[in-house]
């Protein structure tokens, strides 16, 4: 009896720690919700007012692993939630480990589409490692507003 309420708390011990773990990831739901959230927010407040506070990383933006982008149509990252060294970057020709050119992939789907889903390769803020990664994309006006979610590698 003594084993078998040692094997029920340790099953119950590693349940618990996998909802954890999954817990410190962003879902595909919540990117999407952050991504209508800045829209909004850029139609209530203004697109430089709703840029700026992106950028100064603050908590509104950014959610464990979620956080916003917002570039122009021409891949300068006007705002990045997770890494002031990105902000006013030109990001057009960058690509991942893979050699995936993502923002040009990314301007054209959003050109075709007008949003949705990419995958490629990019550290995470949370882990410092390189992981796989889905990135959510709309286009608002001349901008296009990003949250991705990073996946186990």
């Amino acid at each position: 009896m003594k084993n078998l309420f040692r094997t029920l708390a340790l099953c119950l011990s590693l349940t618990l720690g996998a909802g954890a773990l999954a817990a410190e990831r962003g879902t595909a739901d919540e990117a999407v919700a952050m991504v209508h959230k800045v829209i909004a927010d850029m139609k209530a407040n203004g697109k430089d007012k709703t840029i700026a506070e992106i950028n100064t990383l603050g908590n509104r933006y950014r959610d464990r692993d979620l956080y916003v982008t917002v570039m122009d149509m021409n891949g300068k990252e006007l705002a990045h939630g997770a890494n002031k060294r990105m902000q006013g970057v030109d990001l057009i020709d960058i690509k991942d480990q893979d050699g995936k050119a993502y923002i040009r992939e990314r301007i054209a789907l959003v050109k075709a589409n007008g949003k949705g889903w990419q995958d490629y390769k990019f550290v995470n803020p949370v882990t410092k490692s390189m992981e796989p990664k889905s990135m959510y994309f709309e286009k608002y006006e001349d901008l296009l507003v990003s949250c991705g979610i990073y996946k186990k590698p």
